[in-house]
C-alpha cells in the first residue's frame, strides 16, 4: 500500500469526467482525483500521483490525487468551435475502424488521418465486414485513394488498409493484426456499428475482466460508464489497445488552414512545386496539387473526393468562430 505524502508515477488506464483510473508500476489500479485544472489528465499519460491520507478519501478503497501530468510524447484530439475532446496521449499510432456498413462517412475518415498526421501518430485503415461481398467491394474501391496515393511507385504516401471481417462468434484477424499492434499502444477509433466493441472483445481476452477492474476502482458502478479506457492485450503489458468513444462529428479547429496540406500525404507530395509558395492550392496559377486532380480526361494521382474534401476542410478552417 502507498504511503499518504509520496508521489508515485503511474499510467492513465481509464477516464471519466474529471475523475480517473491511475495504475501504478505494481499493476494496482485506483482512482485519483485532479488537483486543479492543470493536472487534467487523459487516457495514456504518465502521472505523478499522491495517495489520499487515511480518512481523505471521497469513497470507498484507495484513492489519489494526480499531482502532475508528465511531458506528453502527443495528444490525438478534436476541436470544434465550443470545445475540445482529447482522446489519449502518448500514442504509437491510431487505428481508424470503420465498416462496409453502414456506409462510412470519407470526410470522418480523412478528419481522423488528418488529425493523426498533425500530432504525428501513425494511422491505419482497417475495414471491417469483408464477408458482405458486394458492399465490401464497394467500400473497398472508395478506399482506393488511400491504398494508392502519389501513385503506384510512391509507397511512402500510401496509408495501410486493412480488410478485417470481425463478428462475436467467428475468428478475428489475429495473424495479421497483432504483429501491428506488438509492443505499441493504439487508440481505437470508429463510429457506431463499426465493430469497435467486436475487435475489442476478441483481441483482449480479459478486456471484461478489466472493464469490472475499472468499474470497482471507481467505488463500484458509481461511475458504470469510462469515456475511453486502456486494456493491456499481454501479460507483460507492452502492447496496449485504448477503446474510446464513437464520435459523430469531428472538428479540426485546432488547425489552420495552411496546416491542411502538409496533414494530406497526397496532397503533401505535390505542394512543395506550386509557383507560389503560399499558395492555397485553389485558384493560383501554377499550382502543382490541382495539376494532379484527377478529372474525366486524367486519372491524377490525387481523387477528386479528396480535393473536394480539401477544399470543404480550407473553407471551414478559414472562418471567423461564431461564438
Amino acid at each position: 500500500m502507498a504511503e499518504a505524502g509520496a508521489r508515485l508515477e503511474g499510467l492513465v488506464v481509464a477516464s471519466h469526467g474529471r475523475h480517473c483510473v491511475v495504475e501504478s508500476a505494481d499493476g494496482q489500479r485506483r482512482i485519483c482525483h485532479p488537483r486543479g485544472k492543470k493536472s487534467q489528465a487523459v487516457v495514456g499519460d504518465r502521472v505523478l500521483w499522491q495517495p489520499a491520507a487515511p480518512g481523505q478519501g471521497r469513497g470507498q478503497g484507495d484513492e489519489g490525487t494526480i499531482e502532475r501530468v508528465q511531458e506528453r510524447r502527443n495528444l490525438f484530439y478534436r476541436q470544434d468551435e465550443v470545445r475540445t475532446k482529447s482522446f489519449a496521449a502518448n500514442l504509437d499510432q491510431v487505428l481508424i475502424l470503420i465498416a462496409a456498413e453502414p456506409v462510412f462517412s470519407e470526410s470522418q475518415l480523412a478528419r481522423a488521418l488528418i488529425a493523426a498526421e498533425a500530432a504525428q501518430i501513425t494511422p491505419l485503415i482497417a475495414l471491417n465486414k469483408s464477408d458482405l461481398v458486394e458492399p465490401f467491394a464497394r467500400a473497398w474501391e472508395r478506399l482506393w485513394p488511400y491504398r494508392h496515393m502519389g501513385g503506384e511507385q510512391d509507397t511512402k504516401h500510401h496509408y495501410r488498409v486493412l480488410p478485417l471481417s470481425l463478428t462475436e462468434s467467428g475468428p478475428v484477424d489475429r495473424d495479421a493484426l497483432l504483429p501491428l499492434l506488438a509492443g505499441k499502444t493504439t487508440l481505437v477509433l470508429g463510429p457506431s456499428g463499426s465493430g469497435k466493441s467486436t475487435l475489442v472483445n476478441l483481441l483482449v481476452p480479459h478486456a471484461k475482466a478489466q472493464t469490472g477492474e475499472i468499474s470497482q476502482a471507481l467505488n463500484s458502478g458509481r461511475h458504470t460508464t469510462t469515456s475511453t479506457q486502456l486494456y493491456w492485450i499481454d501479460e507483460a503489458r507492452t502492447t496496449a489497445l485504448i477503446d474510446s468513444p464513437g464520435f459523430q462529428e469531428f472538428g479540426l479547429r485546432h488547425l489552420a488552414p495552411a496546416d491542411l496540406a502538409r496533414c494530406m500525404p497526397d496532397i503533401a507530395a505535390h505542394a512543395g512545386e506550386c509557383r507560389f509558395y503560399n499558395c492555397t492550392h485553389l485558384h493560383e496559377p501554377g499550382c502543382a496539387v490541382r495539376a494532379q486532380v484527377e478529372t474525366d480526361d486524367s486519372p491524377g494521382t490525387i481523387s477528386a473526393s479528396r480535393y473536394r474534401i480539401y477544399g470543404e476542410l480550407f473553407a471551414e478552417l478559414s472562418e471567423a468562430p461564431r461564438y
